[in-house]
């Protein structure tokens, strides 16, 4: 039996957590986020337990292994804070939870297209003043309008089947083109194509450097004016002060946002007794057509127990000395 250290670790996950680790090791679920100030707390566990708002860059990746972490096991599929070259070079070991239910994302990102495009928010706001007017409400059938999927992985295969539930035209744009797309009539065109035809474009590719900002100024202005646009991937694949420059031309019928490039140390976090420093992120606010969330798609019971699941495993794969499909950098000696 060994100790666990987990970090970033949220109310409704840490029974979670506690329950699939119960009589085979013990976990220590902390609430803060790891980061050059806290990596000291890991000091004396072999094994820590990241989320992706974790920050484990080559310094923090040095403290660990200085104090005895061998093996660092992200709750996420991202892991692009995580320097995988500084771990190869001080012998940490990483292993991250590959998939998990691509329905929670997939659903969510249909969740809040729609309450962008029925201005949900803005009519229950109003609801709960007794505001019962319908001025500025007005939304648009879905059906015969067309769809474009950035991404059509198992998350964009899901979001295309709700798509075409609604009757919707599906337009699609991967590296590889996806035959469960195809039978639901996606049509796989160039990016620009997509952008200047989609009346709803939602992303779910990763974010790599050939994706970073791929949704810039270029590709923006290229959108159709009432256009909507939907990001549950990764904050890095839009310009977001691009997006403000868009949004304050009068363009795009709605935005929404459950992921923001500089979300690290803001989401998961209360900051309403705070000064809002990050001023593009404060001017997204101000938009009325634009909802934001804090990461939270992924955020279902199934979801969570498929990753902690994993997480466990990952664990076990460690302990027994397997190297699972899930590994990205096998434990090993520090580099000289």
């Amino acid at each position: 039996m060994v100790e666990v250290v987990a970090y970033g670790v949220v109310p409704d996950e840490r029974p979670l957590l506690e329950a699939a680790l119960a009589d085979r090791h013990r976990i220590r679920c902390l609430d803060f986020f790891l980061d050059g100030d806290t990596a000291a707390t890991a000091a004396g566990y072999e094994i820590l337990c990241s989320s992706v708002n974790d920050v484990l860059d080559a310094a923090v990746l040095a403290v660990l292994r200085e104090g005895g972490t061998r093996m660092v096991v992200q709750r996420s599929t991202g892991y692009n804070n995580i320097d995988l070259d500084a771990a190869r070079r001080v012998g940490v070991g990483v292993a991250r939870v590959s998939s998990y239910s691509p329905y929670s994302v997939a659903e969510f990102a249909w969740t809040l297209a729609l309450a962008v495009n029925r201005r949900l928010v803005r009519a229950v706001g109003r609801t709960r003043e007794f505001d019962f007017r319908l001025a500025g409400l007005m939304g648009r059938d879905l059906r015969g309008r067309t769809v474009g999927v950035l991404g059509t992985g198992k998350i964009g295969t899901a979001f295309a089947r709700i798509a075409h539930g609604f009757g919707m035209r599906l337009l699609g744009w991967d590296v590889t083109e996806n035959p469960a797309c195809r039978e639901l009539g996606m049509e796989y065109v160039e990016r620009d194509r997509l952008f200047a035809e989609s009346d709803l474009i939602s992303l779910h590719v990763p974010l790599v450097p050939q994706t970073h900002h791929l949704v810039d100024a270029a590709a923006l202005a290229l959108m159709r004016r009432d256009a909507i646009l939907v990001n549950t991937g990764r904050g890095g694949l839009i310009d977001a002060r691009a997006l403000v420059e868009t949004l304050r031309a009068g363009r795009l019928d709605g935005v929404a946002l459950d992921v923001y490039e500089e979300e690290a140390g803001v989401f998961f976090l209360d900051k309403s007794l705070e000064v809002m420093t990050d001023d593009v992120l404060a001017r997204l606010m101000t938009f009325r057509n634009v909802l934001i969330t804090s990461h939270q798609a992924y955020f279902t019971r199934d979801a969570v127990t498929q990753i902690v699941g994993t997480t466990v495993r990952n664990i076990d794969d460690y302990l027994a000395g397997r190297t699972g499909d899930d590994v990205l950098v096998p434990p090993g000696p520090a580099a000289p």
